[in-house]
């Protein structure tokens, strides 16, 4: 069995527990809605190391997901995550931009021409369908963190 290279892309499913207003650095303050926010990312260093990044609350604030994360009324519920050593996060945000209810606009895409990485839903399952089917459709695994 080939093992799998670490390295690939992830979707953090958000939970903001209430509405909230985040300075997200040079951004500005900008609304987040009570619900469900998937961030789409990619890290073709080492997958493991930032995904664990992002679920730990000792960080420095240097992508615009940290602000968000870093705030006391946000958590991470699950991640859903693929293997690559190609950059398929635009791909994947395109998918999850059909089925999401709005977005953050330039939200974590400041190195592409996507409108966003960040996408807001009403629930969790719904963030979650969405983030799975997203890989399934243009032919990767999908993984779960946790169980």
């Amino acid at each position: 069995m080939t093992e799998l290279p670490d390295k690939g892309n992830y979707c953090l499913i958000i939970e903001v527990k209430k509405d909230i207003n985040i300075k997200i650095g040079a951004k500005g303050y900008i609304n987040f809605n009570k619900g469900y926010y998937v961030y789409v990312g990619s890290a073709l260093g080492t997958l493991s190391k930032r995904i664990e990044r992002h679920l730990s609350d000792d960080k420095k604030k240097h992508w615009h997901v940290d602000y968000l994360l870093l705030n006391k009324n946000t958590k991470i519920k699950q991640v859903i995550y693929t293997y690559c050593t190609i950059k398929i996060e635009c791909d994947i945000s395109h998918h999850i931009n059909k089925d999401s209810l709005d977005n953050i606009e330039s939200f974590g895409c400041s190195d592409c021409d996507c409108e966003s990485h960040l996408y807001y839903f009403n629930n969790y399952d719904d963030a979650l369908k969405s983030s799975i089917e997203s890989y399934e459709k243009i032919g990767y695994k999908p993984y779960k963190w946790f169980n």
